[in-house]
C-alpha cells in the first residue's frame, strides 16, 4: 500500500517541539499526498491564549499540591502590589475551593448589567470568585466534572468588567490536569509563581508543574518556599516540613527562587479574621516579605 488517500488509516505523530511531526498510513508510509481537508483534521486544535480584558499582565499563582498556602499566597501578594503602587485585581479561580470570599470578608454578591460582572473592590483591590455567587455561599458543594469547571473558568474570567488593571493575580486549582492545562492554552499569561512546602511529596508534584508550564511556554517567574520553617519559643527555628527542598528543585530546573515564607500565627488568624497580614500588619516581617517581592515583580514589568 504505497498511495495514501483520505480513507487511509493515519497516524499524526507528535514531535519534542510541539508541532505535528509526519503523518503515516497504517503501514507507517509517509502520507504526502493527503488532502488538506484532512491535515486539518489530524493537525489537532489550535489554541490561541487570549489575554484577560482590562488587564495589562496576567500573574498566575499555583501550587501542583494543594494545602501549601497557594491562595495565602495569592491573596497576600495582590495586596502587596497594590501597596507598592499598582492598580491589582484578584481572579478566584479554585472553583472547588474558593477562599478569597473568606480571607477578604466578601459577603456581598457581584453587580450585573446582564452581561458581565463588576468586581467587587477590597483594600483597594478588584476581586472576584465563584464564591461570591448565591449558590456557593457558606458550605456548598460544587459537583462539576472536568470540562464543566475548564468552561466555567474560561467563561467567567472573561465576564467580568477588570478596569484599567496593571496586574491580575489568578488563584488557580492545584494540580496539573485538565482544568490548569486549558487555562494555559488559553488565556495569555505573563508570568506564573509556584508555591509549595520543603516536603519531598509536595516537590514531586511541584516538578510536574514545571514541566506542565515548559511545555506550553509560560513564563515561571520563580519558586516560592511557603511554611519553611518556625522559630519556637525558645529562638530556634524548626524546620518541620524538612529543609532546601524548593531552592534544590528551582536549581535543578534552572529557575529563579523568590522567597521563604516562614510559619507565622498571625498569617492565619488575619487571613480567619479577613484582613490578609500585609493589609492587616503591614509592618510584619512576613509583610516585608510579600512588599520586597512585589517590587520585585513591578521591576520585571514596564
Amino acid at each position: 500500500m504505497r498511495s495514501t488517500d483520505d480513507n487511509s488509516i493515519l497516524y499524526a505523530i507528535s514531535s519534542k517541539n510541539g508541532v505535528k511531526g509526519t503523518l503515516v498510513d497504517a503501514y507507517g508510509v509517509c502520507a504526502e499526498n493527503i488532502s488538506e481537508a484532512m491535515r486539518k483534521k489530524m493537525g489537532g486544535r489550535t489554541f490561541v491564549k487570549n489575554p484577560i480584558p482590562g488587564t495589562k499582565y496576567t500573574i498566575a499563582i499555583s501550587s501542583a499540591k494543594g494545602g501549601v498556602g497557594k491562595s495565602t499566597f495569592a491573596t497576600n501578594i495582590a495586596l502587596a502590589l497594590k501597596k507598592v503602587g499598582c492598580r491589582v485585581g484578584l481572579f478566584d479561580a479554585d472553583i472547588f475551593g474558593p477562599s478569597i470570599p473568606k480571607m477578604l470578608d466578601i459577603k456581598e454578591t457581584p453587580k450585573t448589567d446582564g452581561k458581565k460582572l463588576s468586581p467587587i473592590l477590597k483594600y483597594g483591590i478588584q476581586c472576584m470568585s465563584i464564591g461570591f455567587m448565591p449558590a456557593t455561599h457558606g458550605e456548598a458543594a460544587i459537583n462539576w466534572r472536568g470540562p464543566m469547571v475548564s468552561s466555567a473558568i474560561k467563561s467567567f474570567v472573561n465576564q467580568v468588567y477588570w478596569k484599567d488593571l496593571d496586574f491580575i493575580i489568578v488563584d488557580m486549582p492545584p494540580g496539573t490536569g485538565d482544568t490548569q492545562m486549558t487555562f494555559v492554552q488559553e488565556i495569555k499569561m505573563d508570568g506564573v509563581i509556584i508555591v509549595s512546602t520543603p516536603q519531598e511529596v509536595a516537590l514531586i508534584d511541584v516538578k510536574r508543574g514545571i514541566r506542565m508550564f515548559d511545555k506550553f511556554q509560560v513564563k515561571i517567574l520563580g519558586l516560592v518556599d511557603n511554611m519553611s520553617y518556625f522559630i519556637g519559643d525558645d529562638g530556634k527555628k524548626y524546620s518541620i516540613f524538612g529543609e532546601g527542598g524548593v531552592k534544590k528543585t528551582a536549581e535543578e530546573f534552572k529557575k529563579d527562587f523568590l522567597a521563604q515564607i516562614p510559619i507565622n500565627v498571625e498569617v492565619g488568624k488575619t487571613g480567619d479574621q479577613g484582613k490578609p497580614i500585609v493589609e492587616a500588619i503591614p509592618d510584619h516581617e512576613i509583610s516585608k516579605i510579600y512588599l520586597e517581592l512585589a517590587n520585585k515583580i513591578k521591576s520585571i514589568y514596564p
